[in-house]
């Protein structure tokens, strides 16, 4: 079986989605031939029988060149690939569905997240399945969705005796957006210590440009509440969250 696997970044280092590259990696181990296309490339390591072809985001190519690479990619590579998996991004679906209907491909969809819309549905719609990790997604309404485990590499993460643990220490862990409420937490923060218990904080996670506002918030919040056991630090790679999630 040869896969084709359509994501938005393959890159070991990225801070949200370069656990994706573990992904990729366990693919090629099940699959005789994996096809990865991304929006952006960054650094990776994979396997001889994995190809990543990019979009061309990282030098700022245009939507127009990319969609364009998009059908080109699709159409010289057919014959390298019998199902699509497409992460996230039910655009790519709306965009190229029926070209992979016409090439007899198998769709897959896999989205994990509680909004959705009429354009949602006519992407599932193409799939022969969708798969979700959560019974509140939006995609686990349907007859065809299938609940699947989060896929986390456990060769990586475990147990790190060497590694000390903070007593009464929090860790958020997360894109800085809305969606991930971070607000909540630190609502509850506020609470617990003016109930007087003692403990630290640290948010892990960097905001997208549209986010960079509510972001802010955060901080000011934290400011104005007194809220001094709280930090914030950038994004960090994947594969350094199992030190963070030890301590």
């Amino acid at each position: 079986m040869k896969l084709l696997f359509v994501t938005q970044v393959m890159d070991r280092n990225d801070s949200v989605l370069g656990a994706y590259h573990g992904w990729v990696r366990e693919f090629a181990s099940q699959f005789e031939a994996v096809t990865v296309i991304c929006l952006r490339e960054g650094e990776h390591m994979l396997p001889p029988n994995v190809r990543v072809y990019s979009l061309g985001k990282e030098v700022g190519t245009s939507r127009l060149t990319r969609l364009a690479r998009l059908f080109v990619y699709l159409w010289r590579e057919r014959k390298n690939y019998e199902s699509v998996l497409v992460h996230m991004n039910q655009e790519y679906i709306l965009a190229v569905g029926w070209l992979w209907k016409l090439l007899g491909k198998r769709i897959y969809l896999w989205r994990n997240h509680y909004a959705g819309s009429i354009l949602t549905d006519l992407a599932a719609a193409f799939c022969t399945k969708v798969f979700c990790t959560s019974r509140h997604s939006y995609t686990a309404k349907y007859r065809k969705s299938v609940l699947m485990p989060v896929g986390i590499d456990l060769s990586l993460f475990k147990e790190h005796p060497g590694v000390g643990r903070i007593k009464n220490s929090i860790l958020f862990l997360a894109r800085m957006t809305p969606s991930k409420r971070p607000d909540m937490l630190l609502r509850a923060l506020h609470i617990i210590k003016n109930k007087g218990v003692p403990f630290s904080a640290s948010f892990y996670g960097s905001p997208l440009p549209k986010d960079r506002s509510y972001y802010q918030s955060l901080q000011a919040e934290v400011k104005t509440k007194g809220l001094s056991e709280v930090s914030f630090f950038a994004g960090v790679p994947n594969t350094d969250t199992p030190a963070l999630y030890n301590a």
